[in-house]
């Protein structure tokens, strides 16, 4: 019954990280009027910063290992810095569906890495599960590809995709030893080190951008950064394999497309609900497993 509520919470904590990942497409897609794709990430990650070091300093959290600085710092480059640049400048140039699609790749590219550096056992049905997630996400990424033509931001973005996949495998690992708010909070820390080689472009651009604008940044750098790192953290901690954590993924680009067309006014078709429902179909197969 324990291992049943920690797979449970582990659902509900991937759930709320997708859905907050989900936002910052539409998110992203409008601030990148007002900023450079290297501003946003910048930005995004300083305010991210601030509230993990605020956390951090209130609850007196440990600081890592020094042997494990290593690990939270490539956690960093990868998920953060790596992850973050490959998807603000591949997004720029490529639909919201599209894009999503693309990063949504992740769970295969995770899974795959789980088994070679993790050693983790996937059945079969797991594997059905994935391939009839993936198929629904085609569907809706399909509903939005009219004149779409592949790029050199595609190509980044499945980038972003391999990055954030070997993040997940790191953050897994780091959960063995850390709680979920430490593995998360030193790595977005070390990931914001990296990205403050582009500090000097945000500086030349912030007093250009009305004051309203940048409550968008604000919302980016707390509940997409800060919140969904520190809950993916929790979902990969609680989970019994990395593949029921990165199946939630799939959920992104529905969850997008529906945001795009509530903000953005970006065309939304019965193809995309369709293949929502094809996702969720494949998340219930996949979590059929009792063990893996």
């Amino acid at each position: 019954m324990k291992r049943d509520q920690q797979i449970g919470k582990s659902a509900i904590a991937a759930l709320i990280t997708v859905s907050l990942w989900a936002s910052a497409f539409p998110a992203v897609k409008y601030l990148l009027d007002y900023y450079s794709a290297e501003s946003i990430m910048v930005l995004r990650f300083l305010i991210a910063s601030l509230v993990v070091t605020a956390v951090i300093l209130i609850k007196k959290v440990k600081l890592p290992d020094k042997k494990d600085i290593p690990l939270f710092a490539l956690a960093g480059l990868l998920g953060i810095f790596l992850y973050s640049w490959f998807f603000i400048t591949g997004v720029n140039t490529v639909p919201s569906g599209v894009s999503s699609f693309l990063i949504a790749s992740a769970p295969v590219f995770a899974t795959l890495f789980s088994i070679a550096l993790l050693k983790e056992k996937v059945k079969l049905l797991s594997w059905i599960g994935i391939i009839v997630s993936f198929c629904g996400l085609a569907a809706v990424t399909a509903s939005q590809m009219s004149g779409f033509v592949m790029n050199i931001g595609a190509v980044l973005l499945v980038g972003a995709s391999i990055s954030t996949s070997l993040y997940t495998i790191i953050q897994r690992k780091l959960t063995e030893k850390y709680t979920p708010f430490e593995a998360a909070a030193y790595s977005v820390l070390f990931g914001t080190l990296f990205t403050l080689v582009f500090l000097p472009g945000l500086i030349r651009e912030v007093s250009h951008v009305p004051l309203v604008v940048n409550l968008i940044p604000l919302y980016l750098g707390i509940f997409p950064a800060a919140i969904a790192y520190l809950s993916w953290s929790y979902a990969l901690a609680k989970a019994r394999s990395t593949a029921h954590v990165t199946m939630f993924v799939y959920l992104i680009p529905f969850l997008a497309t529906l945001l795009a067309f509530f903000w953005l006014g970006e065309s939304i078709t019965p193809a995309a609900f369709v293949g929502g429902i094809i996702i969720i179909a494949g998340m219930l197969i996949s979590n059929l497993t009792k063990k893996d």
